[in-house]
């Protein structure tokens, strides 16, 4: 319902009598939800701005017309304030906030701890004793990295453990080929190995420059001791490095240390773009899309950029601001950030010359990452449009929940859940589903159990859980379709339900209700879309089920083996796709999981092979055959 010129004045009439002190406003709307929370050194001017008669952008004015009441938090000063705001947005994920993805989610690089640390990929920072380095804006930009560091410093790749392996086991063809420096030959010494390392580390930071003065420096030393065939390796590296620099684009100067963010927004959707640059090169850019509801203004990227580099590992001494930003915010953006650094950290807005040149390259990038977005969304929202009319939709199906069944006979029975939203799959709202009081392998009274206690989340006051589904689609027949509508008229909730009928390719040939089908095969942008959602909640509703069966394996015939726990029985199902695959590996090959010693591998060798004498000589043979 639009909000009507009483409700604005009321609104407006109680920030009037708001102080002039800094706080944090929230704004709820009709439901008492939270849509946006935003802070203010002057809280009174700052809120009642919002429902005044002035002309705002089309995104604050879509988000004021959705404001029904409004509270606020008074703070001592503007980083208490700031801080505050961070804390509610992360609480309440407001629609009309920009926000920053979790940064859980993001690909980390991580040098491991030890004597004999490595170069490991995670999406998760634990309170270890490891370095972490990133964010990364992708999987394969990390992995790139990793691979290069492993080629370019010749780091070991195997599953050895250091330094209890060295000299037990032939080098392997990593070695052999010069790929690989050969830490299991003992050739290279825990000193030198933490040194290469350390390269590996300032790398990551884009300390190029430094790596490539310290191995000259050190190559002019093995030289003059006539230790040439360490000055030697010192060499090739720094002609690797020469080689990686060669592939990285020059911005700046050499000594250059700095972050550029800028954004593009209009009516469709905001980009914020950063490049990262170290040594003068540009080591890394990041992208961040939020749809129509973001709202750019300068108080809001304050927080913002707060939150963003809350979670990287390493801030620059400058971040150049590619966008306006007024100079108490900027002030209030570098206190911040230089408290999270614990050093001083500059932030500037250049209005000329070459770090104003660069703010608008990044401007450029955003605007053409944005205009990337708004041609593919639109291509979507065409085909969603297409969908609610072929369905007679009353609203656009931007959140869709397909569901399906799986089972082993009559075990591991499992409902699969996947979701949708503005054509794109939300892996992070995937759920499934154990069906708990169905008895043999009756799908209709499977789904029905699936759904309730999905429905039943309808009224949870946040997390994506609650949100409610625009359309639900099933992979199944008009008997699955009855079924649930039964169920959601017992609810008295109404939201369409169709089924996704197969051919006899298995592909989707049509839509269903529980009496007629509606034929999508005609229309190629539509029966893509559905027949990528069905495939979608099919594999992965018989990955749960998979899992689910090896779970059950893991408790039935590992569990037997001296030392073997639940943990240590699904690692070495995993690496061996089976039982069958396992119980036929020998001693070298089960040692080479992570997790398993080689008391365990040869427990676990002996249990399936009762009969054989382990010997030397064949552990030997089995090593040689694998390398």
């Amino acid at each position: 319902m639009p909000q009507s010129e009483s409700t604005r004045g009321k609104l407006l009439e109680r920030a009037n009598s708001l102080p002039l002190c800094p706080g944090v406003y929230i704004m709820r709307n009709a439901d008492g939800k939270v849509i946006y929370v935003g802070k203010s050194r002057k809280l009174r001017n700052r809120v009642s701005q919002y429902f005044q008669n002035s002309e705002k952008n089309r995104k604050t004015e879509r988000m004021v017309a959705s404001v029904r009441s409004f509270d606020y938090y008074l703070c001592d000063n503007e980083m208490e304030a700031l801080s505050l705001e961070n804390t509610l947005i992360k609480q309440y994920t407001p629609k009309y906030n920009i926000r920053l993805k979790d940064a859980k989610s993001y690909p980390y690089i991580k040098i491991t701890g030890g004597e004999y640390p490595r170069l490991v990929f995670t999406r998760h920072r634990d309170a270890d004793k490891a370095r972490y380095f990133g964010p990364y804006s992708g999987s394969g930009t990390a992995y790139a990295l990793i691979g290069l560091l492993n080629k370019t410093l010749k780091l070991p790749t195997c599953s050895r453990v250091f330094p209890r392996d060295i000299g037990k086991e032939r080098p392997c063809v990593y070695y052999q080929i010069g790929r690989c420096a050969g830490v299991c030959t003992g050739q290279v010494t825990g000193e030198e190995y933490r040194e290469t390392m350390r390269c590996a580390a300032e790398l990551l930071e884009g300390k190029n420059g430094e790596v490539k003065r310290r191995l000259e420096e050190q190559m002019t030393a093995y030289a003059e001791e006539e230790r040439y065939e360490a000055a030697a390796k010192c060499r090739d590296t720094l002609r690797a490095l020469g080689a990686i620099r060669e592939k990285q684009k020059v911005v700046a100067s050499p000594d250059t240390e700095q972050d550029v963010v800028a954004l593009y927004s209009d009516d469709l959707c905001t980009c914020v773009s950063v490049f990262f640059i170290r040594g003068g090169v540009l080591h890394d850019t990041q992208e961040m899309i939020c749809g129509a509801e973001g709202i750019p203004e300068p108080e809001d990227m304050t927080a913002f950029l707060t939150d963003f580099y809350r979670s990287r590992a390493y801030i620059p001494s400058e971040i150049l601001i590619g966008f306006e930003m007024a100079d108490e915010d900027c002030d209030l953006l570098s206190d911040s950030l230089s408290a999270l650094a614990e050093r001083r950290i500059h932030v500037r807005v250049p209005e000329r010359g070459t770090k104003h040149t660069l703010c608008e390259l990044v401007r450029k990038n955003a605007a053409e990452k944005a205009r990337q977005y708004e041609a593919e969304t639109g291509q979507k929202e065409s085909i969603l449009a297409d969908l609610a009319q072929k369905l007679g939709l009353e609203v656009l199906p931007e959140r869709i929940e397909a569901y399906d069944i799986s089972n082993l006979g009559t075990e591991h029975l499992t409902a699969g859940m996947i979701v949708s939203v503005n054509g794109a799959f939300r892996k992070s709202d995937y759920r499934s589903f154990r069906i708990r009081t169905v008895e043999g392998t009756d799908d209709y009274a499977s789904m029905r159990e699936a759904l309730s206690r999905r429905l039943a989340h309808l009224s949870d006051s946040s997390g994506s859980f609650s949100e409610r589904p625009d359309l639900i689609l099933l992979d199944g027949g008009r008997g699955h379709v009855s079924v649930v509508r039964e169920l959601l008229a017992e609810l008295g909730l109404d939201i369409p339900v169709f089924g996704m009928v197969k051919d006899d390719f298995h592909k989707t040939r049509a839509l269903c209700t529980d009496t007629d089908e509606i034929s999508i095969a005609k229309d190629r942008g539509l029966f893509t879309m559905i027949y990528k959602i069905q495939e979608e909640v099919h594999r992965y509703t018989v990955r749960c089920m998979e899992q689910a069966k090896l779970r059950t394996l893991t408790t039935s015939a590992l569990t037997a083996v001296p030392g073997i726990g639940e943990a240590k029985a699904k690692k070495l199902l995993l690496a061996f796709d089976g039982l069958a695959a396992l119980r036929s590996a020998d001693v070298t090959a089960l040692k080479a999981v992570a997790g398993i010693s080689a008391k365990d591998a040869e427990a676990v060798y002996a249990y399936y092979h009762p009969n054989e004498e382990k010997s030397e000589d064949s552990t030997q043979s089995a090593a040689h055959q694998l390398t």
